[in-house]
């Protein structure tokens, strides 16, 4: 049996604070070096690495003097904020070590609910991964509203592994991985080597949906698991206590619980596009737009686009329409109508000259776009 993250190009890797932390004596810096050592590795075999990584609240605590975990949600975001900071500075330091660099993001699940702040994350994260610097994605503790929640960053590396469209999201814990039961407890237990991501029994076997107990916190990364997996990514759950995980894992040794996702990588997004979107607005396309959506595979450039109707924002769901009206296409769209309207009929080299600035090249990307119907236009 090979690792799933064997040949993977595109990883998200989501750190728990247990593995970052000194027993609540802030960050352990020798630790992290670890980390930046084996991430430098995984680089150098030609993978684009995303680090989620826990640790700010825990850290924050250690430079304040508290001994004790806050309950008050402003202390906690206080924690955090504090925090943070040298969560960033011992990264930054073990990855220059290897001439890497690093980039924060702070993110809340309601950035990746826009449809624009979306797309603004995901061109952010595109250009970092284009230009080989890990970006460090934490959740933005000090502004959610809801109660910061142990386990949130699963579900945070999940999002951003949809966001990115990796390849395969490595959960490292203090756990050896899922198991049949909890292991602290049921001496017949035994380890889930592999299984399918989102069936239901694994669900059961991790305490049930929405447990933060089961065995060992396990709900939370059998669920990030789940939601993973509805855009094609592969889930590995794996101690990080194991010497050298990442690199062995990269190497193809099978450590930890697999999680296949049963979908192909695209079709689960071009599905989510297809259906669970409102749509907001129209944009008319001429022939040689159609054809290259639907012969060539395309993305939709500003110059095919003949007509904009309806009202709608950067990161909204368009129709694309060919002359007689026939729904092609759907996309998520990178400019608004108002200023989709300014540069239709306009080649993608003169977008800044008509607006003043350059979103994108393309109005829809391809990977932001599905295939409706073919064209009545082209029978």
């Amino acid at each position: 049996m090979h690792s799933l993250l064997h040949g993977a190009k595109r990883v998200v890797i989501k750190i728990g604070s247990s593995l970052l932390t000194n027993e609540g004596r802030g960050l352990d810096h020798s630790a992290i070096a670890q980390w930046a050592d084996q991430i430098a590795a995984l680089k150098r075999m030609g993978m684009e690495v995303v680090l989620v990584s826990s640790g700010a609240i825990a850290e924050g605590m250690q430079r304040l003097g508290w001994t004790r975990r806050p309950h008050a949600l402003h202390d906690l975001q206080a924690a955090a904020a504090v925090g943070q900071m040298g969560l960033v500075q011992v990264y930054e330091r073990s990855f220059h070590a290897h001439g890497i660099h690093t980039a924060q993001i702070l993110l809340t699940h309601e950035d990746l609910a826009d449809r624009r702040r979306y797309l603004n994350a995901r061109s952010t994260l595109r250009t970092l991964l284009n230009i080989r610097v890990v970006p460090i994605i934490n959740e933005n503790d000090t502004v959610v509203v809801d109660e910061i929640r142990f386990g949130d960053n699963d579900t945070l590396g999940a999002l951003v592994t949809n966001l990115i469209e990796a390849d395969c999201l490595v959960i490292l814990t203090d756990q050896a991985g899922l198991y049949t039961a909890d292991p602290r407890k049921d001496l017949n237990a035994r380890l889930v080597d592999r299984a399918e991501a989102g069936s239901p029994e694994l669900e059961m076997m991790a305490g049930g949906a929405g447990s933060s107990v089961g065995t060992g916190g396990m709900a939370t990364k059998v669920l990030a698991a789940k939601r993973a997996a509805r855009s094609g990514a592969h889930t590995i759950i794996v101690s990080g206590r194991e010497a050298n995980v990442l690199k062995r894992l990269a190497d193809g040794e099978a450590i930890g619980t697999h999680l296949r996702a049963a979908d192909r990588p695209m079709a689960a997004r071009k599905q989510w596009l297809a259906d669970h979107l409102q749509v907001r607005g129209k944009l008319w396309l001429d022939q040689g737009a159609v054809e290259a959506l639907i012969k060539d595979g395309k993305s939709l450039l500003s110059i095919g686009v003949t007509a904009v109707e309806g009202e709608f924002d950067r990161g909204e769901l368009v129709s694309c329409l060919d002359h007689e009206g026939h729904e092609i296409a759907r996309g998520l769209v990178n400019y608004s109508a108002e200023d989709s309207k300014k540069i239709m009929r306009v080649p993608s080299s003169s977008i800044e000259e008509a607006l003043g600035f350059v979103d994108e090249e393309e109005l829809i990307h391809r990977d932001n776009l599905v295939i409706i119907a073919p064209a009545s236009s082209s029978q």
